[in-house]
């Protein structure tokens, strides 16, 4: 089911259709989040992707809840947004030789994608609210705001530490 395909009917289809999507980025992510902490030579910045990864495991259960609320069983539908900001990311750090300019390009990678989850979680919740899934607003809110957070420290870490020691 594509996104702009008949598969998506109604409002709730286009929900349902996003809630796989998302799931199969946050499946790529906990795929992706222990090369990134292998990479990481900032202190900080390792034990920032370990936490994020234990986050993206409980965010997983989180959706599998979502999904049940809404009586869909949990899968994924293929999203190419996350495999290019992946790709992208792998290039790029394929291409670092400076440990500390790598870091820096980790963490660039790394609100790449937050940024992209920020979004869609936020139609998540919108789409949610507007189908009258509280239960499935709550939980999909607990997980903007670790996204959220999530993005705010790597900020903080770039500003404070990354760059400047990658310049």
């Amino acid at each position: 089911m594509g996104l702009f395909t008949k598969d998506i009917k109604d409002m709730d289809d286009l929900f349902v259709h996003q809630l796989k999507d998302i799931y199969y980025a946050e499946n790529r992510i906990v795929a992706t989040l222990p090369k990134m902490i292998e990479k990481a030579t900032t202190p900080g910045l390792k034990q920032g992707f370990m936490t994020h990864l234990t986050e993206t495991k409980n965010q997983i259960q989180r959706l599998d809840q979502v999904f049940d609320l809404h009586g869909v069983s949990p899968e994924s539908v293929k999203c190419p947004a996350i495999d290019g900001i992946i790709k992208e990311a792998d290039e790029v750090a394929a291409e670092i030789d400076d440990k500390k300019v790598l870091d820096a390009a980790l963490i660039a990678a790394a609100q790449a994608v937050e940024h992209y989850e920020i979004t869609r979680y936020g139609t998540l919740i919108a789409w949610a609210k507007e189908l009258g899934a509280d239960e499935c607003v709550d939980l999909l809110e607990q997980t903007l705001e670790e996204e959220r957070a999530t993005d705010q420290k790597l900020t903080m870490l770039a500003e404070s530490q990354v760059n400047s020691a990658a310049a």
